[in-house]
């Protein structure tokens, strides 16, 4: 399976978007590499970013559910390396 790999910035305005939220990036754990939470508290927002490496039609499936939801802003910034496998990526880290 070709993946691609990305960070799906989230911008939360609303609070009581966060349990939808939540809920969606479970339903996509397998996908996700990482993810940072910050508050600001200054402006009432939380800023997150969620690292992932999955194929393309589901980071933007996710990024697009996470969009929709009220009170979230979602975007979507893929890596340069195009679309390779995940063999592909191991085997080109052990030729290195």
């Amino acid at each position: 399976m070709e993946t691609r790999v990305a960070i799906i910035g989230i911008i939360v305005e609303e609070g009581y978007s966060v349990e939808s939220l939540n809920s969606t990036l479970n339903k996509y754990g397998e996908y996700i590499i990482g993810r940072m939470g910050l508050p600001y508290r200054q402006k009432g927002i939380n800023i997150i970013s969620i690292a992932v490496d999955a194929p393309q039609d589901i980071i933007s499936a996710l990024s697009g559910k996470l969009g929709r939801l009220p009170g979230i802003s979602t975007k979507a910034l893929y890596s340069k390396l195009g679309n390779t496998s995940k063999k592909e990526v191991a085997d080109e880290k052990t030729h290195r």
